[in-house]
């Protein structure tokens, strides 16, 4: 049973962030900022640090086309931007130190990766027309910091379940 516990709690995690996407946007003095929750790619990239690339990488595929599906029309857009991030933690991982402090701020970069990639890419084919300095102001920042409060307070318990899950693995190998 507690095999089935890191990728249980990302499909948990996967279906929180429509949940919390529905205090979304928060209006303040006539301007609106858009929360965008990305609780699924943190957790799969501590997977990708903490307990196995390759899986951390089949599980990102697997959710990103299913984020792909339900949410946006184009297909393969998160199912290759969600692996993508996976191997560049795990890239960037073996030059840094595993610290839970360097994985939340590493954790914290890629997801505003992926959100200026994802705005690039709709800027590009012409699906939004927001200037880059709104872009900054009303959806980057206020994602940022969404996540980073989501982040610290449960980052921790990501990193305890993954390495206890890692180190049980590891004992039945051996």
């Amino acid at each position: 049973m507690i095999r089935w516990i890191v990728p249980a709690i990302a499909v948990v995690l996967f279906y929180l962030e429509p949940v919390f996407g529905l205090f979304s946007p928060i209006k303040i003095e006539e301007e609106y900022f858009s929360l965008i929750p990305r609780f699924a790619i943190m957790y799969l990239i501590f997977i990708s640090i903490y307990y196995n690339t390759r899986r951390a990488m089949i599980y990102a595929l697997f959710f990103g086309l299913l984020y792909d599906m339900f949410f946006i029309d184009i297909i393969g857009l998160y199912a290759f931007l969600y692996p993508l991030m996976c191997l560049v933690a795990a890239f960037i991982v073996r030059y840094v130190h595993q610290h839970l402090f360097v994985t939340t701020i590493l954790t914290l970069v890629l997801v505003a990766g992926l959100e200026f990639l994802l705005y690039q890419f709709y800027s590009l084919i012409g699906q939004t027309d927001v200037s880059m300095h709104v872009f900054l102001r009303t959806r980057l920042m206020p994602t940022m910091i969404a996540n980073s409060l989501f982040l610290f307070l449960l980052g921790w318990a990501f990193k305890y379940l993954i390495s206890a899950r890692h180190l049980q693995r590891t004992n039945q190998l051996t």
